[in-house]
């Protein structure tokens, strides 16, 4: 069960964020928050595994409170609900540590797609800003690391082009006819060789080498 925690200053925001978890089975609201501070003192109470996290809080922005808590809690999972089609927000929001960046109006359709794409340790980022994220980039490192990295084998390019193509483990396997395990073992290989994690950094990697059609 994925333990969530959800803070925004809007009452009718968070009971309509409530409504939506409820629907999912595989989710529990462990609570709500008002404001920055009283984010991070919940999070410390409640120990949540995804924060759902408003980015204009009263007292302290939602930036702000992810640079606070990352360092003190490096597993919990952040993900920004914001009004805010702003690459420069989203850019800021993923280089301070959040995990994902969904609009308010994405919400109620891609909610919970968005903490289960999280939660098996994947980026979400809200599709209709996502090629804005690939071509500009958020690690400016990426790029660097990707030049010295070893080549790929061609099952790992298979792999590879079935993540960026938003396949699931299972269905990776599935596909090219072999285990859950091994996919993973070769999303391991890919992490190490390519010196990326997300799966945003893995589509673009695969887009500039010609992967994707």
């Amino acid at each position: 069960m994925t333990k969530v925690l959800i803070a925004d200053d809007h009452a009718i925001v968070r009971t309509g964020l409530r409504a939506l978890l409820q629907l999912d089975p595989t989710i529990t609201l462990v609570g709500e928050a008002t404001g920055g501070y009283e984010t991070i003192e919940k999070v410390s109470l409640l120990q949540p595994d995804i924060l759902v996290l408003d980015i204009s809080m009263p007292d302290l922005d939602g930036i702000s409170v992810v640079k606070k808590l990352i360092p003190q809690f490096p597993a919990l999972k952040i993900l920004i609900l914001t009004l805010h089609d702003d690459k420069a927000l989203l850019r800021e929001a993923i280089k301070s540590g959040a995990s994902g960046y969904i609009l308010k109006q994405a919400a109620e359709s891609d909610l919970s797609m968005a903490i289960n794409v999280i939660m098996r340790g994947d980026m979400y980022v809200e599709p209709s800003m996502l090629h804005g994220v690939i071509d500009e980039g958020i690690k400016s490192q990426w790029s660097d690391e990707r030049e010295e990295s070893s080549p790929l084998t061609t099952r790992e390019i298979d792999v590879l082009k079935l993540i960026a193509q938003g396949y699931t483990n299972r269905q990776i396997g599935k596909e090219l006819t072999i285990s859950v395990r091994t996919v993973e073992g070769h999303r391991s290989n890919l992490t190490n060789k390519l010196g990326i994690r997300s799966r945003v950094e893995l589509v673009r990697y695969a887009r500039e080498n010609g992967l994707l059609k």
